[in-house]
């Protein structure tokens, strides 16, 4: 059974507005692009030019707006609203006391959502802050990744209501600001875990780029997990043996088809290069950078996860509430494109494993959020709660769905 609801109407951003927000820079229709924008490297043909970033609404929708009708899930699942009302909301983590804690990089805050009096209740605990995608949390301390830093605020779910002020404790993050937001987590060793990703569509990063690095908790020891990463947004820790799988995104304007998203594996951290910008998806060398380079050479992904379909958000499923085949499988929001001209992949999907953690099937999971090449909706992160359900952001709409089975 899924819960249902009428469809939202509202303003849209203009694709040049979007995009000015998004890259920083400015993006008036009559200029040339400028590298590191989206529409930077676009082919000038009919096709090609219709294109541009898909800008959401301006506002967040209301409960009762959002498109549950619309998607759809296996027999025995069904989905409902956790949260309404948080502008952009992307990244997922659950406090020690039943806090979510939500973050976002346009409106540029980190939300709390309570449970009061048995109904759901947002808070702004941090505004004005740069960006803040990543967030983790960690006995009690909550771990913010901006821009170019990291900050903690401890015990903060004793604080919601006058939260402490954020302590810095990495600052080496790059200034680059394309593909600036970071994913953030923290791993079975007790250390943070922080993408740095490439500041381009294509280019040949600063060697400080292109990186998923990991750190104390107390911002020390800093060390490079993995190096040849265009743009993660999504990470987590195989429970069966710590090893770290990640999403991301290929490069655009290479063809319409070609290349997909990726899932990868580390298996020998700081000594594997993933191939960007040389080498996309493990088997296509770069038009321009591939040049002199043999796709041999770099860690190919374990999974193709398909053309432009942005992979963000990911999660082993460690929860008891799914059935059996579920366990250990992993889940993995993909936002959908904008640089293709038929709109689909967006959804959730489940990655099985093999025991020898290489990815044996791709299994939509959650579908819905496209309908007549428009999205309804746009996923972005996934996260397991203690009672074994899914939780779903999306950021078209600022809301967050609860996914649950019922034999």
């Amino acid at each position: 059974m899924i819960a249902s609801a009428s469809a939202r109407s509202g303003a849209f951003l203009t694709c040049a507005a979007f995009a000015l927000l998004i890259a920083g820079l400015p993006a008036l229709a009559d200029d040339e692009p400028k590298p590191g924008t989206p529409l930077y490297g676009r082919p000038k043909t009919p096709g090609a030019m219709k294109l541009a970033p898909v800008a959401p609404p301006p506002l967040p929708a209301k409960a009762e707006a959002l498109p549950l009708g619309k998607f759809r899930v296996p027999d025995g699942f069904k989905v409902e609203v956790y949260a309404s009302g948080i502008r952009n909301a992307r990244a997922l983590r659950m406090g020690d006391k039943g806090t979510l804690f939500v973050s976002n990089w346009q409106a540029n805050k980190v939300w709390a959502v309570v449970d009061k009096n048995g109904r759901k209740e947002n808070k702004v605990l941090y505004e004005k802050l740069d960006w803040p995608n990543g967030i983790a949390f960690h006995d009690g301390t909550l771990y913010i990744a901006e821009h170019t830093r990291i900050s903690k605020a401890e015990n903060i779910e004793d604080h919601l209501d006058s939260p402490p002020k954020l302590q810095m404790i990495y600052d080496k993050l790059g200034e680059q600001r394309p593909h600036g937001w970071r994913f953030l987590a923290v791993g079975p060793d007790n250390r943070l875990y922080v993408s740095n990703s490439s500041p381009c569509n294509i280019c040949e990063p600063p060697p400080t780029h292109g990186q998923i690095r990991s750190i104390k908790l107390d911002g020390s020891d800093e060390k490079v997990l993995a190096r040849g990463v265009r743009n993660t947004v999504g990470f987590d820790f195989n429970p069966s043996n710590g090893q770290l799988y990640f999403t991301d995104n290929n490069r655009d304007w290479m063809s319409e088809d070609l290349p997909n998203g990726e899932l990868n594996r580390i298996t020998e951290p700081g000594q594997q290069h993933f191939g960007f910008p040389y080498c996309h998806q493990g088997n296509i060398a770069d038009p321009e950078f591939g040049w002199g380079h043999d796709c041999k050479d770099y860690t190919p992904p374990i999974a193709l996860l398909g053309p432009h379909v942005a992979p963000l958000g990911m999660r082993f499923y460690t929860g008891s509430m799914f059935p059996a085949k579920y366990q250990n499988t992993i889940f993995i929001a993909r936002h959908g494109p904008w640089n293709r001209t038929k709109k689909e992949g967006a959804g959730v999907v489940a990655v099985h494993l093999d025991d020898q953690g290489n990815a044996k099937s791709v299994e939509e999971f959650m579908t819905g959020f496209i309908e007549n090449n428009t999205y309804v909706a746009r996923p972005v992160d996934v996260l397991v709660m203690k009672d074994g359900s899914l939780l779903v952001s999306d950021d078209w709409n600022g809301a967050v769905y609860r996914v649950s089975y019922s034999k």
